[in-house]
């Protein structure tokens, strides 16, 4: 049997060594990465990553011809075949700093390789770069109080990337705050009703299908009054919602007729 090893289990690794196991059964596909804390999550019930189909396609296969591992030495030297998918997140200091690619991570795989093949051996819910993130680190830096729902990203991963500065997100993990320091402004919670409870103010920052049926109206009777709404997504009928009472600002879509003759923002 044909032996596949991908080093980095991460939002590309993952899901493309998934799908060639499935597609591939005759293949043994195994993602190894240094991360303890990744790979528990790929050989639980819940995936560190969101990925329509993805979560199916895994369990599907693992166990099967399809295998996430730490012993990155064990697999890397009996594959036939090792693809690479590690970070290689923008230079933030040094020649190339804002517009080159940090090779270091991939240069320490590729040493990985190199160290093994001197021996006998024989032969991808994306949090990252989410506008999201900016937003809600907008919304901190002016003192608000956030209580964020997202159907499939973890506390953890919301408080760690609220923690982490710009461009950190695409570091290894093993690089990240293993303990982030808890936003105290932040709430996470599983709800949409319980996020929106008492709030000024409603951002939907992602086009969750959930978001379109949600019942608006038992949102407005629980926020406070005056209640905004703001539509990064366009997602939610405006008009709707200002029948109900909300004051809505959608991307690209007109204001509320009486907020256009207001001074700040003609």
């Amino acid at each position: 049997m044909v032996k596949i090893c991908c080093i980095g289990a991460g939002y590309v690794g993952g899901p493309t060594m998934a799908v060639i196991a499935l597609k591939c059964p005759s293949i043994e596909v195994a993602v190894v990465d240094i991360s303890k804390s990744r790979i528990a999550a790929w050989n639980s019930d819940q995936l560190p990553i969101y990925e329509p189909g993805l979560d199916g396609v895994v369990k599907q296969c693992r166990g099967k011809n399809l295998f996430f591992s730490t012993d990155v030495e064990k697999h890397v030297f009996e594959a036939d075949i090792v693809f690479v998918s590690v970070n290689t997140p923008t230079k933030t200091q040094g020649l190339g700093a804002g517009k080159a690619a940090d090779l270091t991570y991939w240069e320490s795989a590729a040493r990985m390789i190199a160290g093994v093949s001197k021996s006998d051996k024989k032969d991808t819910g994306d949090t990252r770069e989410t506008p999201a993130i900016d937003v809600c680190q907008g919304l901190l830096g002016d003192k608000a109080n956030l209580s964020i729902y997202d159907p499939q990203v973890t506390e953890d991963q919301i408080q760690r990337d609220l923690s982490m500065n710009k461009f950190d997100w695409d570091h290894p993990i093993h690089l990240q705050p293993t303990s982030p320091t808890t936003v105290k402004k932040v709430s996470v919670v599983w709800d949409a009703y319980e996020a929106t409870k008492d709030a000024h103010g409603l951002c939907i920052l992602t086009e969750w299908d959930e978001f379109k049926t949600l019942d608006y109206q038992r949102i407005f009777d629980n926020m406070q009054k005056p209640a905004f709404v703001f539509d990064g997504r366009n997602i939610v009928d405006a008009d709707k919602l200002r029948e109900i009472g909300f004051i809505v600002y959608s991307i690209g879509k007109p204001l509320d007729p009486w907020l256009k003759d207001m001074p700040a923002l003609a």
